[in-house]
């Protein structure tokens, strides 16, 4: 991210520290689920310590300077600061996690968008941890508090599990709230995995492998696949895709990896299946993303691989298909959603 780009919530966040209500702490602050941004830069945060797990926020913080938290880290913080998910369960045990973070004495400070959930944020932040200080500005708002004894020993306890890895789809899948489509088999993920062919063969690549579901169809389907590497930008996500393909490692290569795929991937492959995001962390819809993620694919498949990918009808990716592809066909269309094959040119040569 852009230390230029507009994070409202990210700046709204910081306008306690900023106005004087809040002083920044000689022993630093953690921040949970950061972002980048100009409002980590716009003054000194001296001992500023960020967490994150989404790759691409991740690397924008490590190339701007900013200290990456390791969880083996036991340091207690006197200020933990946090962007809220917009998964309430996820949230919540997040709260519970910045809890368990913060010095006695210290103070915990939220923000959300309006439009993200902001209220019921708040709401479940005071029934944890008491009266909160409220400001709202900039479609969001920030709240804080100074816990102490206020905080709600059995609902922290509640919530510190909320998260946890819990078994779906009658026990095949192992998942966690926060990760995408979390609870359930993604409609436009199954619709892929029930229109591939079976005759997809040698080194595949999962690009966006979420918690494992396409991977799977894909090695139950098709013999052929010698090799799987999966690449996946949510740490949490990724571990599950790991724990969900462990039967299929005992028989053939699988490798995972926590990587952004917009900066590319570093294998070449005969096939790659994909059901692209078109959502950044914040923000409106991204089509920019999964065009990457075309355009990735392209680059990574040998002459004559084959990508196979699912997107919304409405999405705008026939261009990049076509600037990357020398063969583009619609498999099908149906509930919403694209099924699409393209095929790189056997000419194309070796990059």
């Amino acid at each position: 991210m852009s230390n230029a780009a507009q994070d409202p919530a990210l700046e709204t966040l910081l306008l306690p520290v900023f106005e004087g209500r809040l002083i920044w702490p000689a022993d630093g602050a953690l921040f949970l689920n950061a972002r980048d941004g100009w409002p980590l830069h716009r003054q000194p945060l001296p001992g500023l310590v960020a967490g994150q797990q989404f790759k691409p926020a991740f690397d924008a913080l490590q190339r701007s300077g900013v200290e990456l938290f390791d969880e083996a880290d036991e340091r207690r913080f006197p200020l933990v600061m946090l962007l809220p998910p917009r998964q309430r369960s996820e949230a919540r045990a997040l709260y519970a996690h910045a809890l368990s973070r913060l010095m006695d004495g210290g103070v915990v400070l939220a923000c959300q968008a309006n439009d993200e959930g902001a209220k019921s944020a708040e709401a479940d932040l005071a029934k944890l941890i008491g009266p909160l200080t409220v400001v709202s500005k900039n479609k969001c708002r920030v709240y804080w508090s100074q816990p102490g004894s206020a905080i709600n020993s059995t609902l922290l306890e509640q919530w510190r599990g909320l998260d946890a890895v819990r078994p779906i789809a009658d026990g095949r899948f192992l998942s966690r709230p926060g990760v995408f489509a979390w609870d359930r088999i993604d409609l436009a993920s199954k619709l892929l995995a029930e229109s591939l062919p079976s005759d997809l063969r040698g080194r595949a690549a999962d690009l966006g492998a979420g918690y494992g579901y396409l991977s799977v169809a894909l090695l139950s389907r098709c013999a052929g696949i010698m090799s799987l590497d999966c690449f996946e930008a949510d740490a949490r996500a990724l571990e599950l895709c790991r724990r969900n393909l462990e039967a299929d490692a005992k028989r053939l290569p699988i490798s995972c990896h926590w990587h952004d795929v917009t900066s590319g991937v570093p294998g070449r492959y005969d096939v790659i299946v994909c059901n692209p995001p078109f959502h950044a962390q914040v923000g409106a819809e991204r089509p920019d993303i999964g065009r990457r993620f075309i355009e990735v694919a392209a680059e990574a498949l040998n002459p004559g691989g084959r990508l196979w990918l699912v997107a919304n009808r409405h999405l705008p990716y026939e261009l990049a298909l076509k600037t990357g592809f020398d063969a583009v066909n619609t498999i099908t269309q149906q509930g919403g959603f694209k099924i699409i094959e393209a095929v790189k040119s056997r000419k194309a040569g070796v990059r």
